[in-house]
């Protein structure tokens, strides 16, 4: 009969379902809980909770948010007439990290992949669309990631805003091709801002 021990396998289990956590590190992690104190280790699953019940998206630019908008949207001092448009929240934070950019964003929550089942109503373009409407944005950064489906999804939304008289530039190549923004460093990100073109 094999030691298994039900509640340690459960928890290594959920661990080992996390983005880039195999089997050894879901057991590290799974024991350095078992030797916290149990207070430490209720805290630890308190703020678990917490996380994902008070997390939602911002109503105006699909970031992550406690409130109704994000700190960002609802800062008075940030630039409204631009809009960053990346395709996942953790951009924001590399990009806020940089303190150069000071205009809003736009989170779509993906990219275009026909392969993958994703197209442009599976992301949160109707959402940036209708900001456009009713404000005063004079540009659009198209910061999605430098592969195929971030290249097809910052066409894809240049040819829907164009129309509206909007400028759309892309990020200059200081961000790898092929590459994720969340691992880029603050300087690549700050000089690729700096260095954006028209589309």
């Amino acid at each position: 009969m094999a030691y298994n021990i039900v509640p340690l396998t459960e928890l290594v289990s959920q661990f080992e379902r996390l983005p880039g956590i195999g089997k050894k590190t879901a057991f590290r992690l799974a024991f350095s809980i078992l030797e916290q104190p149990p207070e430490r280790a209720q805290k630890f699953a308190e703020a678990l909770i917490n996380a994902r019940e008070k997390i939602h998206f911002c109503k105006s630019c699909q970031a992550l948010t406690d409130g109704e908008l994000c700190q960002i949207c609802s800062d008075e001092a940030r630039d409204r007439s631009i809009i960053c448009v990346v395709e996942d929240p953790k951009d924001v934070m590399a990009f806020e990290r940089t303190r150069e950019y000071k205009g809003l964003y736009h989170v779509l929550h993906g990219a275009i992949s026909p392969l993958d089942n994703i197209g442009p109503d599976q992301l949160r373009i109707k959402e940036l669309m209708a900001r456009l409407s009713d404000s005063a944005v004079e540009e659009i950064i198209m910061a999605t990631n430098p592969t195929v489906e971030g290249e097809a999804t910052a066409s894809y939304i240049s040819r829907l805003v164009k129309p509206l008289g909007i400028k759309v530039t892309r990020l200059a190549y200081g961000v790898p091709v092929g590459g994720d923004l969340e691992y880029a460093d603050e300087f690549t990100l700050a000089r690729a801002i700096e260095g954006r073109n028209e589309i």
